[in-house]
């Protein structure tokens, strides 16, 4: 978030989504603060008389677990259409950006307020989330998984044009009749410069494959620990589960490594 006060160039379109994301991280990380700190000062988070705070707790957990995954989800539109080309979109979401904030909020808290009335919020431990496993993987996981699949598909896509674009140029640019054909230095200084162009775009939606790759890593043990205790109702080894929290309570770590890596090339 400092980045976007300290380094002007970086205060785009994408930087602005991001910065969303980068405060749902901070909401995220300073509600698992407060749920470990009422346990420290002992007023367990599981006593009778914490319910009240469990709810809001899990509610606040929800909301800002799964807003995480619609701000990427955003934001890789956002760049697929800006990266291809696509004006007409491009610029309908960049002149919409409220309703592109908007939305990530809208779809959390729907769906946190579904949750507090069918199932409702219970500690876990470090803080208060649905209790049953079988919740949190349909109400969390398998959209999450969706959505890591999106963001696959659309960078992958987005390599794949880029690429061929950049090997058509090379081909006309190295073809006989392209030296022959009697282009200026301006028409050449173009030609070169489009396709020095395409040849960082192709890098950038190279890199931009590192978000859904990491979110994949992360999420894998997590997700296998749901199926596992959903289907046989045991509890993980108490090493795994603490491997699980870690993993989630990771995520805005990871969000800022790999956005913070990639973006000043982005921006370029």
């Amino acid at each position: 978030m400092a980045s976007y006060w300290i380094f002007p160039n970086l205060r785009s379109f994408r930087h602005r989504l991001i910065i969303g994301l980068a405060t749902s991280d901070f909401l995220m990380a300073f509600n698992f603060i407060c749920s470990t700190t009422m346990n420290l000062s002992g007023r367990l988070i599981d006593d009778p008389e914490q319910t009240d705070f469990c709810k809001l707790n899990g509610f606040m957990a929800q909301v800002f677990v799964i807003q995480t995954d619609y701000w990427v989800l955003s934001i890789a539109i956002c760049t697929f259409f800006i990266l291809t080309g696509q004006r007409k979109r491009a610029s309908w979401v960049q002149n919409h950006e409220v309703v592109i904030w908007g939305l990530p909020w809208f779809f959390s808290v729907l769906w946190a307020s579904v949750g507090l009335g069918l199932d409702g919020y219970h500690s876990i431990g470090a803080w208060c989330w649905f209790k049953s496993d079988k919740t949190r993987l349909l109400a969390n996981f398998v959209p999450r998984w969706i959505i890591i699949t999106i963001m696959f598909a659309l960078y992958a896509y987005l390599a794949l044009i880029l690429f061929r674009a950049q090997n058509r140029l090379s081909s006309m640019q190295e073809s006989p009749g392209h030296l022959e054909s009697g282009y200026s230095t301006q028409d050449g200084s173009r030609a070169a410069s489009t396709h020095e162009g395409l040849e960082g775009r192709s890098m950038i939606a190279r890199l931009l494959l590192l978000y859904p790759l990491a979110y994949a890593i992360v999420w894998t043990i997590p997700t296998a620990i749901r199926i596992y205790q959903a289907s046989t109702n045991k509890p993980a080894p108490f090493a795994l589960q603490n491997v699980d929290q870690a993993c989630i309570v990771i995520q805005g770590l990871v969000d800022a490594v790999i956005y913070g890596m990639n973006e000043t090339s982005v921006a370029s």
